[in-house]
């Protein structure tokens, strides 16, 4: 794909490329200094990109802080001088969205002021995070230099376990690569297993790709990706596939068909055991959302666990879905209406929790299954507060619990 968006032939891995990018992105937290930046250079309007250029409101939702709402003030200022794509706050996660609206479509070379932007190689773009400086510099001359990485493939075959979800996945993965094991490597994920997910199972596989150093994850857009972006937009688009002589770094295979829940422990998300490993720590928190685990299907999992079922009366149970759509297709197949009945706290669409600014922040001494994606000290809160990364399943299993819990007694 860099070969194609540098108008080269070929390149190869190490070399430095100048490509043309597709689309940009920004939320409330790193927009802020891209408007400075923007201003410093002098730039009289952005640069008119194919894909566009788009700023959502996602972070801090609605704003807890004075400062935080300064910041939005000045946000929606910004947007208003330019044609540049706003969604206001409550709309949804600004790595979601582009998905879910069609603006982030195969073939696509998209950045974003956000390291997680990797999430968006679910439909089969190459998406990468950028610091909020290279940002402003695509938004003056609508290109970006880029050092071709090399290529990781790994391939997933075999038939899920039914508590078992695509974050299960990337949590072995994560597990056996390590925090620096792709570290500024193309990942690309093939096989039965990735393509019997669903686009939410996609994202989540990508999205944590971040998490073992990827610079990009991707999964071939195959006919189910076709299909759903179709559904959602009528603008144009490519597939690309690999060559069928494509040379990589390293190649690994997995067969998933008996995978335990995984389970990433603090402080570091490659520190990853199986659930029934850590099973009993007693918890204060679950929080069920996040850009890689708000979706639908995310929904629908809690829902299936928690229906009939009470949050246990020492745990807060937090759920956010990742944007007005999922949350209104979650209101009419019944997820909310069982998850609140469960004892859950809904939360506006965005980013919520996960990064420790509003809605469940955690306080010293505090434990929390959380289904985002990082555990870092601090990420949630107090830096003394512990961070267990699941799935949905594992989340809403220990939520009825008040401990952590292997999903699979509920199935």
């Amino acid at each position: 794909m860099l070969a194609m968006k540098s108008g080269k032939g070929k390149v190869s891995a190490g070399e430095f490329v100048i490509t043309k990018v597709d689309g940009s992105l920004a939320n409330d937290v790193t927009s802020p200094l891209l408007i400075r930046r923007f201003k410093e250079m002098g730039l009289e309007k952005p640069y008119k990109l194919p894909g566009g250029f788009e700023i959502y409101i996602d972070h801090y939702v609605p704003a807890p802080t004075i400062r935080a709402a300064m910041e939005h003030r000045n946000i929606r200022e910004f947007f208003k001088r330019f044609d540049i794509y706003f969604s206001e706050a409550g709309n949804g996660g600004h790595l979601r969205l582009p998905i879910e609206r069609g603006h982030c479509r195969p073939g696509m070379l998209f950045v974003g002021a956000d390291s997680h932007t990797v999430l968006l190689g679910a439909v089969g773009a190459f998406a990468a995070g950028v610091g909020s400086s290279e940002q402003a510099y695509v938004l003056y001359k609508g290109d970006l230099w880029f050092k071709v990485p090399e290529s990781i493939k790994i391939i997933v075959d075999g038939k899920l376990p039914e508590y078992a979800m695509g974050k299960d996945i990337i949590l072995k993965i994560l597990g056996d690569l390590g925090e620096t094991g792709a570290l500024y490597k193309a990942v690309e994920y093939t096989g039965q297993a990735i393509s019997d997910l669903s686009v939410d199972g996609r994202i989540a596989i990508c999205g944590l790709t971040l998490e073992m150093g990827g610079k990009i994850g991707v999964i071939e857009a195959d006919e189910k990706i076709v299909e759903y972006v179709k559904k959602k937009t009528n603008k144009p688009f490519e597939v690309i596939k690999a060559d069928d002589d494509a040379k990589y770094w390293k190649t690994y295979h997995y067969d998933v068909s008996g995978l335990e829940a995984r389970i990433a422990t603090p402080p570091r998300m490659d520190m990853v055991k199986d659930v029934k490993e850590v099973e009993g720590i007693a918890i204060n928190q679950t929080y069920i959302g996040s850009c890689v685990n708000g979706g639908l299907e995310d929904m629908a999992m809690a829902a299936r666990i928690l229906q009939g079922r009470k949050v246990h009366p020492e745990v807060r149970c937090v759920v956010v879905p990742q944007s007005r759509e999922i949350y209104q297709n979650a209101l009419k197949e019944g997820y909310i209406q069982t998850l609140y009945e469960a004892g859950a706290m809904l939360a506006p669409s965005g980013c919520g929790p996960c990064v420790g600014g509003h809605m469940g922040v955690m306080a010293p001494g505090e434990k929390v299954v959380s289904t985002g994606c990082r555990n870092f000290p601090g990420r949630m809160g107090s830096p003394e507060a512990e961070i267990y990364v699941a799935s949905p399943a594992t989340a809403a299993a220990s939520a009825i619990e008040g401990r952590i819990t292997d999903p699979k007694k509920y199935f």
